[in-house]
């Protein structure tokens, strides 16, 4: 007996299958409607041979870029010894490369003494497993978040998410939401509202387990919280007795500058919600750093098939190893983050009451329209260029290119952008004439 007939598609770019079958629910692939065969370094190739230079990044799950080779080498060395590849919360040799080298690498150079709780594999994975965790070491249930923050689509982290769109309408609970550093202008400080709303006791401001936040909110905007504005939020977890809680699923990694988003804020957050690049080769992996104060589990008491990625141990280990073993890397970083900088701060000047914002590799242009940087994507996608909007309205131009990019591909990426942005305002002006 013969097996079934696979009718697969060799047309070139063929995108009908799915249109037919995948889900609505499909969001990426809407505005970059191209099918994607490989890619390499900043650089991704399409069926039709076509190069685009990425600046989205797996939305900062590929911090040092596509197939990078120390990590795809010991990936494919792990697999052809048949090491394990699926190990539940067991130890496993790959598990303990890990550890040791993040030990070794991150965390002691830094005085965190944090232990390592692996969590399902995603992002709202380990916000989910902070937010319960902080509440059950305090025995309170209410947690402060902040406007425009975003922590995942999954109930509980949905809770502390801002976005109407994602809520979707539905009854959420155990939130309470304060003003993020800035939502409402230079002539309110946010950290002292929520001082006086803790200090009342008729606020209607229930005692928090925990204080939830990104010191760089990713997809509420790029809005960038100021040290001193971190360092009093940090202050009053610790004088009301609530866990500091610092999301690091996007800004983490060496997104920012550092590894962590945190580091020059001069804090030591309680829980820390890590994912995204940690595997550094876009595996699934995430994490909570739990400081040993608040290690409070009992066994299994949070647990999940995948919690644990064997895999990804392997290629996290070698981007250690391969990136943040070297002292000079943090200066690459910032030598990029300048270069975007000014690029972004030539672009701002044409156009109106724009704002630069963000910090570190994880910059972006403020244009005021959703609209108008739909279409700055839009035609920067069709001259080569992938890159994304966030924000409330979407308005934000969002630059996630890979921390390695070499310096000649960012200049040309940011150059076509820049035209990008110029020929859009020039269509808009002609089409308002």
């Amino acid at each position: 007996m013969t097996g079934p007939t696979v009718n697969a598609s060799t047309n070139t770019n063929d995108r009908s299958v799915f249109l037919r079958r995948e889900s609505a629910a499909r969001g990426y692939c809407r505005r970059f409607d191209t099918v994607f065969t490989s890619a390499r370094g900043s650089l991704m190739r399409d069926e039709a041979g076509r190069e685009y230079i990425d600046f989205l990044a797996g939305c900062a799950a590929l911090n040092y870029g596509h197939n990078d080779p120390a990590m795809r080498d010991a990936l494919l060395a792990h697999i052809s010894a048949d090491g394990l590849a699926m190990g539940l919360d067991l130890h496993s040799t790959a598990k303990r490369a890990f550890l040791d080298t993040f030990e070794s690498v991150i965390l002691k150079p830094r005085g965190l003494p944090h232990r390592v709780q692996f969590t399902g594999p995603t992002g709202t994975n380990a916000v989910e497993a902070a937010m319960k965790l902080a509440r059950k070491v305090t025995g309170r249930h209410n947690i402060i978040a902040f406007t425009n923050g975003y922590h995942g689509v999954t109930l509980g982290s949905l809770a502390a998410t801002g976005s109407a769109y994602n809520r979707m309408g539905l009854p959420l609970s155990g939130v309470t939401r304060v003003p993020f550093d800035g939502y409402m202008g230079s002539d309110m400080d946010s950290a002292a509202l929520l001082a006086r709303l803790l200090e009342d006791p008729s606020s209607g401001v229930d005692a928090p387990a925990a204080i939830l936040l990104e010191t760089v909110q990713g997809e509420g905007g790029l809005n960038a919280a100021s040290p001193g504005w971190v360092q009093r939020i940090a202050a009053l977890a610790r004088q009301h007795g609530a866990l500091l809680i610092v999301d690091d699923v996007q800004a983490g990694c060496g997104r920012t500058g550092s590894f962590f988003s945190f580091e020059p804020m001069g804090i030591v957050p309680d829980l820390v919600a890590m994912s995204k690049s940690l595997s550094g080769f876009g595996l699934p992996m995430a994490l909570v750093l739990v400081h040993p104060d608040h290690d409070q589990w009992r066994p299994a008491e949070h647990n999940g098939t995948f919690r644990g990625n064997t895999h990804a141990f392997v290629t996290a280990t070698a981007a250690l190893q391969t990136y943040w073993s070297e002292p000079g890397f943090e200066a690459e970083i910032s030598r990029r983050a300048a270069l975007t900088h000014a690029h972004l701060e030539r672009i701002g000047r044409e156009v109106p009451g724009s704002v630069l914002k963000g910090r570190g590799m994880m910059q972006g242009l403020d244009v005021l329209s959703g609209d108008l940087a739909g279409q700055v994507c839009s035609l920067a996608f069709a001259r080569g260029l992938v890159i994304e909007t966030s924000g409330a309205h979407d308005q934000v131009l969002k630059v996630l290119a890979p921390l390695n990019t070499p310096l000649p591909l960012l200049e040309q990426g940011l150059s076509i952008l820049h035209g990008a942005v110029t020929d859009t305002l020039a269509t808009s002006l002609r089409h308002a004439a």
